[in-house]
């Protein structure tokens, strides 16, 4: 199984390795279009700004490879973001892979932004990228945005109000936690993207 992770920049291209390491596959480091329409699984990670990775993205020649890819795709925490039509972080028009717009997280009494730390996964719907992950999990999240609960939706988070915390519509999913740092919920995140075939 050839895995291409994106390297658009992303601060955490070392510990998705590690996680992918664990799982028994060697993902291949690529920003070549060529190396990314070859893979069979690619993986878009980012902690960025979602203004940041369509630059660098852009910059790449990437936008369109990643539009055109007919293999399964996860975007993780921005790279999910940036999956979606637009972003209002930093007023940012997006890949349009999936339906809809992020926006920001709304700060309230108790509820601090950017949301960073643990915090519980709720099932949404049946899927094959989510099988396995218990109701009630927890995952690693750090970010300051988010995209809403919609049709596209298998698992949501709740802080401050419902977000989508796993995405997927055909070959196209997302994850808005980090699955490399939360520990097994993560890795059945990783390990499902892997086999399912989405």
């Amino acid at each position: 199984m050839q895995v291409v992770l994106v390297d658009a920049g992303g601060a955490n291209l070392g510990s998705m390795r590690q996680a992918l390491l664990r799982l028994g596959v060697e993902p291949v480091l690529s920003a070549d279009p060529a190396v990314i329409r070859a893979a069979e699984r690619v993986i878009l990670p980012g902690v960025s700004t979602a203004a940041n990775v369509m630059a660098r993205l852009g910059e790449l020649d990437l936008v369109g490879t990643l539009r055109a890819l007919k293999v399964p795709l996860l975007g993780v925490c921005v790279g999910m973001q940036v999956l979606f039509e637009y972003s209002a972080e930093g007023d940012t028009p997006c890949l349009g892979l999936l339906a809809g717009r992020v926006g920001p997280l709304v700060p309230a009494a108790g509820v601090r932004v950017p949301h960073m730390g643990w915090n519980r996964l709720e099932p949404v719907r049946e899927s094959p990228l989510t099988r396995g992950i218990a109701e009630g999990a927890f995952a690693y999240f750090v970010h300051g945005y988010a995209a809403p609960v919609a049709a596209d939706c298998d698992l949501a988070c709740d802080h401050g109000g419902r977000f989508a915390a796993v995405v997927r519509r055909g070959r196209v999913a997302g994850a808005q936690f980090h699955p490399e740092r939360s520990g097994a919920a993560g890795a059945r995140l990783l390990r499902n993207f892997i086999e399912a075939g989405l």
